[in-house]
């Protein structure tokens, strides 16, 4: 139902002012008020979610995921053991329980099909997500994390995940940089994965230039400027907040893996440059 208040209010000033044609004048003002306000409402990402709207959410999210995770492991024409490895490994991180294990697999075999509706399946979530802009990055996130897993995105991975994110209504420079981010994560945790002694560790660390990387800032970037980008990525990522934007929390545990790369890059940085 939409908001009448402003109508009303501004109306009658208007009429006390300007008589009928300042109710007129009064009633248009009140009506573009009152579209401002139920904008707001609609869009607001923190709107309390109406009974049952949380869980549907999840689930929509959950299914998305994994059916287009199984479409992305089909993406070279075959399924690998490794792909297939890839998918189980995620759902270990996110301790899924036997339930959601099962569940998490029909999905990903769903999408596996060559007749999977990825169009349909994305302008599905989208209609379900609408407003809640956050839910549609972690998305995004989760599906670069798993098209990444085996250290690198084919061309085919990429072209399927920017059909996903124009799907999504995502500018593609937005994706972009979303991809830049993840990638650089990836890379900066790689790269510190190495092990071994001399020249060979020294190789496995990762670069100054990686870490301005994972933060999305550039080298040339002032101390302020890095210190804002560091707390923006945590303050997203934090577990708590990302509840309360209705990421389930299964989820929540692979998302926020990327937090100890992001404190790591910055730490880094931090020691080159001489600040606390």
């Amino acid at each position: 139902m939409r908001s009448w208040g402003g109508k009303i209010i501004v109306g009658l000033l208007g009429m006390l002012v300007g008589g009928p044609i300042g109710l007129i004048v009064g009633v248009l003002v009140g009506h573009f008020l009152d579209r401002g306000v139920e904008r707001v409402r609609t869009f607001n990402p923190f709107r309390p979610y109406a009974p049952g709207e949380k869980e549907a959410l999840q689930d929509a999210l959950f299914s998305a995921v994994f059916s287009i995770m199984g479409h992305l492991a089909k993406a070279d024409g075959r399924v690998s053991e490794q792909e297939i490895g890839q998918a189980e490994a995620a759902m270990t991180r996110m301790q899924l329980d036997a339930e959601q294990r099962r569940r998490a697999q029909e999905a990903f075999r769903r999408g596996k099909a060559d007749d999977f509706p990825l169009d349909g399946t994305v302008a599905e979530f989208r209609q379900q997500v609408r407003h809640r802009r956050h839910l549609v990055v972690v998305f995004l996130e989760m599906l670069l994390q798993t098209a990444l897993a085996d250290g690198d995105l084919h061309a085919e991975e990429e072209r399927i995940l920017y059909r996903v994110a124009a799907g999504l209504g995502v500018p593609e420079a937005q994706f972009r940089q979303i991809l830049n981010m993840i990638l650089a994560q990836a890379r900066f945790g790689g790269a510190g994965a190495g092990g071994g002694a001399g020249g060979a560790a020294d190789a496995s660390r990762p670069s100054l230039s990686q870490a301005y990387q994972v933060l999305g800032v550039a080298e040339s970037a002032s101390d302020q400027e890095v210190k804002k980008a560091y707390r923006k990525l945590m303050s997203e990522n934090h577990p708590d907040k990302l509840a309360a934007r209705g990421v389930p929390e299964e989820m929540i545990r692979m998302a926020t893996e990327k937090t100890a790369e992001i404190s790591k890059a910055y730490e880094m940085i931090k020691e080159s440059r001489g600040f606390r």
